[in-house]
């Protein structure tokens, strides 16, 4: 049984693996990691191996914290992958991204996959048919678009996203809400365009807290796995235990 633990910008996110299915995921915030991972462990004792993933350093207590319980593993660059690197400056690539890579490698193994992301960065990973990761793109998120309109401008109100009703605004609230929501669709249906004309029979997978709000607007068929950066986490695991 495997535990992941993928330490975000806002969250941290806990994940339990049997035999490679998903039995367990919740997030929590950082203030109250020992407390959920002392629950973790009372409820499936049987975890034996874990994974440690963090966007930003890493604090040495909270890997010392589950190594009270089984062996950890961090994830850094110089753990083990399953798929060719070929991105200029691999030591700069976030774990996200090859965890990202890594899933869309075992989801598709001899097929073009590009992965989109949309978190506080909206990322786009491309692993091709020769389980080759290329690169992507890395764009700003939706709630990054609010704030910048906000902090940038004297008189824009900070906005929560939200769905909208038409494209066209009819007050500063909604025109705000459509430029961000209208303006991802668009730019997320634009990339996806880009990519289907250069590699043949793309998989396009989205993931990520924030796909919710355009998923649906996109004109270009894609697969929504709202668990896809933990699966890949997962399967980093596996691979370097070996």
């Amino acid at each position: 049984m495997n535990l992941v633990i993928d330490i975000g910008n806002t969250l941290i996110k806990y994940a339990v693996f049997e035999n490679g299915k998903l039995i367990y995921d919740q997030s929590s915030e950082s203030g109250l990691f020992l407390s959920k991972v002392k629950e973790l462990f009372e409820q499936y004792p049987k975890i034996n191996n874990a994974l440690i993933s963090s966007v930003g350093k890493l604090d040495r207590k909270e890997r010392d914290i589950v190594a009270l319980f089984c062996k950890v593993h961090v994830l850094t660059h110089d753990s083990k992958v399953p798929f060719k690197n070929s991105y200029a400056t691999p030591h700069t690539l976030g774990m996200d991204r090859v965890a990202l890579a890594t899933a869309a490698f075992y989801h598709n193994p001899r097929g073009n996959t590009l992965v989109i992301d949309a978190g506080t960065c909206i990322t786009y990973d491309m692993v091709n048919n020769f389980g080759e990761y290329v690169g992507g793109a890395i764009s700003p998120g939706i709630r990054m678009r609010y704030k910048a309109m906000h902090n940038q401008t004297a008189a824009l109100p900070l906005l929560e996203p939200e769905d909208i009703i038409d494209f066209i605004g009819n007050s500063t609230a909604t025109s705000m809400h459509s430029g961000v929501i209208n303006g991802v669709s668009k730019e997320v249906d634009g990339v996806i365009e880009q990519y289907r004309g250069r590699f043949q029979h793309l998989t396009v997978i989205l993931t990520g807290g924030d796909a919710h709000f355009f998923a649906k607007r996109l004109k270009n068929t894609i697969f929504a796995n709202s668990k896809f950066l933990l699966e890949g986490l997962n399967c980093l695991l596996e691979y370097n235990k070996r």
